[in-house]
């Protein structure tokens, strides 16, 4: 006999606790925009993650370090307007917390007060136990983020699948682990081997969410743009794309670009 799920008016971190102990997976996907979490929150999508990937899929940048606090701030508070049920998770960019617990303190203040965002997202575990301390100290809910963390591309060097080694995938069920005991409402696991990451997430009692990490796991997230279809050269494993919207968008501009150079844009019934 299945049990009703529970209907949510506004998501929190305590629902997703919920979730996860009624054995109810999570959606979550990015938004960068008003008119994006728009669409994505009258979705019903449970949580909505303004990423540091606003880096590359609204500016181009090749990776996520270039994108500021200043920006993430803009980007977190288009979506915090549009966003009536989804939690709005919001990243801490590159270089707001990886050195200074003082100062990432000062980066989630910022994100809170300036964007109205819910809670913020952080890359890493032991390495920024103080930072993750101090933010929480202040009553500020925060994401963990393990696995392939971005900001480390050049560190890592590649974009490939992590903790395929066994010493690194103990390194990470440590620092899940450590998450958790710290206080963490969730964590995202990305590009891992799908056994670790269902293997991470029974051990936890807070919730996993995982990008390329198999179904083992409590939620799964991915890139709007990319399940949308409106990139087209980004064809990971794990992404499934819903629409193919760069097509269809493409063949609209150009009927656009069509009818106006042959009058037919605007007709009679199309202007004042």
């Amino acid at each position: 006999m299945s049990v009703a799920k529970k209907q949510y008016k506004r998501i929190t971190v305590k629902s997703l606790s919920e979730m996860k102990a009624n054995g109810e997976k999570i959606s979550m996907l990015t938004a960068y925009d008003y008119t994006m979490a728009k669409i994505v929150d009258s979705g019903g999508v449970d949580v909505i993650l303004v990423g540091d990937s606003a880096s590359n899929v609204m500016a181009g940048h090749e990776t996520t370090l270039p994108i500021t606090l200043d920006q993430m701030i803009y980007h977190a508070s288009s979506v915090v307007r549009a966003a009536e049920r989804s939690l709005v998770v919001v990243d801490l960019p590159f270089g707001s917390y990886q050195s200074d617990p003082k100062e990432a303190l000062r980066s989630a203040i910022r994100i809170m007060k300036e964007s109205g965002g819910h809670s913020v997202k952080l890359e890493g575990g032991r390495e920024v136990k103080e930072s993750i301390k101090r933010i929480l100290h202040a009553g500020i809910p925060v994401m963990g983020h393990l696995g392939l963390t971005p900001q480390s591309i050049y560190k890592f060097g590649t974009y490939t699948v992590r903790a395929k080694e066994e010493a690194e995938a103990e390194k990470l069920i440590e620092d899940a682990l450590l998450l958790e005991k710290w206080g963490c409402f969730a964590l995202v696991l990305e590009k891992v081997p799908a056994a670790l990451a269902e293997k991470v997430a029974s051990q936890l009692s807070i919730p996993v969410i995982g990008i390329g990490a198999g179904a083992g796991v409590d939620g799964q997230v991915l890139v709007s743009h990319d399940m949308f279809g409106m990139t087209h050269e980004f064809n990971p494993r794990f992404l499934r794309r819903y629409l193919n919207l760069y097509e269809e968008m493409g063949d609209a501009v150009s009927s656009y670009v069509k009818d106006v150079k042959a009058k037919d844009f605007p007709n009679e019934n199309e202007q004042y």
